[in-house]
């Protein structure tokens, strides 16, 4: 029995239960008219909220249009709503996102910022809750129950999925009222985030027995990285946490230039250094990188789709992403 990796391969049903209910509130929530008045948004919280928010970013860039920032809870509150210049409430959207609704440093970036003059959204689990008391707004997205053995204490990756697909749901309802994306597109783009349970279930079928097979060969190690660029970034960071939170290894997520210029240098050489990519923007740039972790000596996986070949040629092993 393991209850987490249970929860992982729960998440093609949570995809199908929650992707509706939050694409349904981002649309009852936001109205042309505060959708068109936006200028900014900061995404914020802490932990797997965070890397949620990284993930999530390009979203709001691509589909609505809007400079968008992704910042830890910390960070929001005390080092930039403080210097938040003057500004029209509707111009400024911050979205504090926490699946408890409890974390206290989320809240608190959600309180200086509305009183810096900005309009602030719990993307939460439970409305009602601290987070949701501290926003002028609240798009709820609840993760549905998941049984766990009594007296286990397991690391969760449900709520993570959920915050995703609220803030998906946020910035095509974003997108669509400014006009950057036609009904068609949009309805186009609701029905790939819904085939995301599909290819979830492909990806989990294909990726189980071999990380099973990869965690029996690389088990000797005490340290483990993962590598991406852009929204891959959070995944990366995401994963490390897991990884960490599930064995107490040592685990980091870099950023993948970053990891190119400062862990490239690590005396460990044989870590095992996951290079997430979804075969796009990013490929040449991780296949150059991962071909150089190889080179000194690192164990290299390679998590991407199967069209990736550069990527892929430069992995000892490979989980495949299928669509």
């Amino acid at each position: 029995m393991n209850p987490m990796r249970d929860q992982i391969l729960s998440l093609p049903a949570l995809i199908r239960e929650v992707w509706p209910q939050a694409d349904t509130a981002a649309r009852s929530l936001l109205s042309t008219d505060r959708c068109r008045a936006l200028e900014r948004v900061i995404l914020t919280g802490c932990g797997d909220s965070h890397h949620a928010a990284l993930g999530a970013e390009l979203a709001f860039e691509s589909l609505a249009g809007l400079p968008t920032e992704a910042l830890t809870a910390l960070h929001m509150s005390r080092y930039t709503a403080p210097f938040l210049p003057p500004a029209r409430p509707e111009t400024r959207l911050v979205v504090g996102i926490s699946a408890s609704g409890e974390v206290a440093r989320t809240a608190e970036a959600l309180m200086l910022a509305r009183s810096a003059g900005t309009t602030t959204m719990a993307l939460t689990g439970a409305p009602g809750s601290r987070l949701s008391r501290a926003a002028d707004l609240t798009l709820p997205v609840p993760t549905p129950v998941f049984p766990a053995p009594r007296g286990t204490v397991t690391p969760g990756v449900r709520n993570y999925a959920a915050s995703l697909l609220g803030l998906f749901a946020l910035a095509l309802r974003l997108g669509e009222g400014r006009g950057r994306l036609a009904a068609d597109e949009a309805a186009a783009l609701r029905a790939e985030v819904a085939g995301l349970a599909d290819s979830a279930e492909a990806t989990l079928a294909a990726c189980d027995p071999a990380a099973r097979a990869l965690a029996a060969d690389w088990a000797d190690s005490g340290e483990f990285a993962f590598v991406g660029g852009g929204p891959n970034f959070g995944t990366a960071l995401f994963s490390a946490a897991k990884v960490l939170e599930a064995s107490g290894d040592t685990a980091y997520g870099q950023e993948m230039e970053e990891w190119a210029h400062l862990h490239y240098f690590a005396r460990a050489t044989a870590t095992p250094t996951f290079f997430i990519s979804a075969g796009e923007r990013d490929l040449s740039r991780a296949a150059e990188v991962a071909l150089a972790a190889r080179t000194i000596g690192r164990r290299v996986a390679a998590i991407c789709p199967p069209g990736a070949g550069s990527l892929t040629a430069a992995a000892h092993r490979v989980l495949p992403l299928l669509a």
